[in-house]
């Protein structure tokens, strides 16, 4: 097992996107610092608490203030993109930091419709997805699809690709291209299991990969003490029920906590509530033990962590965690 941290670059209440993005640096560096493996950074647009929209544009500048650590996208939504623009921008990335990149791939657009629409992007093109996989990586293995298309900075670049899903779609995906599949059961983990079975199933080896190779993601709320990690879970979920369930209502930034608990509480979030059910709440040992609990019933090979609370407290849960033996665990693997 292997430990990773999902930076989902959070503008907490009261803070500018500027103040978010130097948090995730201070993340990244704290991960480099404790042995987490990776970071990796999620494409959403026009999404007011979410500062990740131009994820190649993050990874650079995070890339600049740390010196190891592996970082990379989870994910670029391909639909929204060519794939001869993604592998310019991961290529070039790779260019400045060798062996330091990776680029994971979704089919979602990360957004709604109306947004996909200012994207200037077709509804339709993720049925073009497989495709466009196949095609972006024969520009980054140097091995182009396209006859007299070449990716400059980009080809023979080789960045290792991962499919994400929360489908059986993704699963058969990854299996297919010989690819690793990272699972995104921190928001969507019915079909965790099902997944992750026919994955391994079905897995055809590859020039990237021998073996097949799991990464299941999982939220973490860590504090010093079990009340206060408590208190930072009922802020998550506030939070989630303020940005899904009252995201076009005219009353969402003006209703309170006790409003936000009470639609916590009825059947209309049980969607939100889904979505927080693979949880390292708690202490760190309370953490690390959720943590290898979940790599066997998920039957992954890495777990990625959703930190959630302000910069200082995503912080010292990963201290909490390295600290109780969690990456200890991935030493010994």
């Amino acid at each position: 097992m292997r430990l990773s941290v999902l930076d989902l670059a959070p503008i907490n209440p009261g803070e500018t996107a500027g103040q978010s993005l130097a948090g995730s640096v201070d993340l990244a560096q704290a991960a480099e610092r404790l042995g987490f493996a990776r970071v990796w950074y999620a494409e959403h647009h026009n999404m007011a608490t979410i500062a990740s929209s131009a994820t190649s544009v993050l990874i650079a500048h995070v890339a600049a203030h740390t010196r190891t650590i592996r970082l990379g996208a989870g994910g670029v939504m391909l639909p929204n993109h060519s794939p001869l623009v993604i592998a310019e921008q991961f290529g070039t990335l790779a260019e400045l930091h060798p062996d330091r990149i990776d680029l994971g791939l979704g089919r979602a657009p990360g957004t709604d419709q109306r947004t996909w629409a200012a994207l200037r992007r077709d509804i339709r093109a993720s049925e073009q997805f497989p495709q466009d996989v196949v095609e972006l990586r024969g520009y980054l293995a140097g091995e182009p699809v396209v006859p007299g298309i070449k990716a400059v900075p980009g080809h023979g670049t080789k960045v290792p690709l991962t499919i994400l899903g929360s489908s059986l779609f993704g699963a058969q995906l990854a299996a297919a291209l010989g690819l690793p599949y990272a699972f995104a059961s921190h928001f969507a983990p019915d079909a965790l299991q099902q997944a992750v079975a026919v994955y391994r199933e079905r897995f055809e080896p590859s020039e990237q990969l021998a073996e097949p190779y799991v990464i299941a993601g999982i939220n973490a709320v860590v504090a010093d003490s079990r009340d206060e990690a408590m208190t930072m879970q009922r802020q998550v979920i506030r939070a989630r029920v303020r940005g899904i369930l009252l995201r076009d209502s005219p009353v969402a930034q003006t209703v309170g906590d006790d409003e936000l608990d009470a639609l916590a509480a009825s059947p209309q979030a049980a969607p939100v509530m889904k979505m927080v059910q693979h949880t390292a709440l708690g202490t760190g040992q309370e953490a690390v033990e959720t943590l290898r609990r979940f790599q066997i019933e998920a039957d992954a090979d890495e777990l990625i962590m959703a930190v959630h609370g302000e910069t200082a407290q995503r912080v010292r849960a990963l201290e909490l965690i390295e600290a109780a033996g969690g990456l200890a665990d991935a030493r010994a693997a």
